[in-house]
């Protein structure tokens, strides 16, 4: 019998590293754009005059005019508290929702109304905390006319630096929710079920073996959340009319140059934001990075 020898089979070529890297080029020409070249613009801004000459009293006066030296201040203060305060609240909400035991259509209610007020700030969010808690709000005037209490009379004002803590708290705490629920549902059961065989309590449980867990998740988004305080500007702009001093809207005052025309100190001012929010940024990777190991 005479055995033929079959064709030998082509193998296939890969494909060209070319072609793989085709999906991320809108992703490096969007950093490029919106990301390194204003980056680049505010660092050789800094260095420059109104009249287009190198200097460098641009920086001398970032570290030693106190009127910016407390707008920094004030902005920290702000987004440390929201962040702090968002934190818990947002990581108590989420709690409740994946391991709490809450119906699963809150869950839904809860994860969508996250998703939304997360990403509502600005001039409308502004408006609808003036329209609610202003001095002729609907929550002021039935808590006057009902309740006969002036919430402004006993200290509150919503135009200060509690009402706008308040104001940014309303889009704080959902962004911890969406951050924390994926991270609470990655507890693997199986961790709880050794645990309590090996005769711990619940109590126990959540102490030494959920929250060396979480912790990083938790620190890494409250970094996030300050961050997310501290870069906002129509928020605060729109609610306090500038009168505040934080520094997202000194900056707009030097670079539209209404009473303070220094484009060049503006754009130092915002380099000295990158620098904090990059810190920020890099401490978020740096600890979620150790959240992922377990979470794997």
């Amino acid at each position: 019998m005479i055995q033929t020898a079959l064709p030998a089979r082509k193998e296939k070529t890969p494909p060209s590293k070319l072609k793989n890297w085709i999906g991320v080029i809108p992703f490096f020409l969007f950093a490029i754009l919106f990301l390194f070249l204003p980056s680049v613009r505010l660092f050789i801004g800094s260095f420059t005059d109104n009249s287009g000459q190198f200097t460098l009293d641009n920086l001398v006066q970032l570290f030693s005019q106190q009127v910016i030296l407390d707008a920094y201040k004030v902005s920290i203060q702000i987004s440390t508290v929201t962040a702090l305060a968002g934190g818990i609240f947002g990581f108590m909400l989420a709690y409740s929702v994946t391991v709490g035991g809450l119906p699963k259509p809150l869950r839904t209610a809860l994860i969508t109304f996250s998703g939304v007020a997360s990403n509502f700030a600005g001039v409308p969010l502004a408006f609808a905390f003036v329209a609610t808690l202003g001095r002729t709000g609907f929550i002021t005037a039935i808590l006057k006319n009902v309740f006969h209490m002036n919430i402004y009379q006993s200290g509150f004002n919503l135009y200060s630096f509690i009402g706008i803590c308040l104001t940014y708290m309303y889009f704080q705490f959902p962004l911890m929710v969406l951050i924390m629920a994926p991270a609470l549902d990655g507890l693997k059961r199986e961790w709880k079920e050794a645990a309590l065989n090996l005769g711990a309590s619940n109590l126990q449980y959540w102490l030494k073996v959920a929250m060396p867990v979480l912790l990083p998740s938790i620190l890494g988004s409250m970094i996030l959340l300050f961050g997310n305080a501290f870069g906002a500007y129509a928020t605060a702009y729109a609610l306090t009319g500038g009168q505040l001093p934080i520094v997202t809207i000194l900056i707009g005052a030097q670079i539209r140059g209404d009473v303070l025309h220094n484009p060049g100190l503006g754009f130092a001012m915002a380099m000295g934001m990158v620098v904090i929010m990059a810190v920020s940024l890099g401490g978020y990777s740096w600890l979620q990075s150790r959240t992922e190991r377990w979470l794997k």
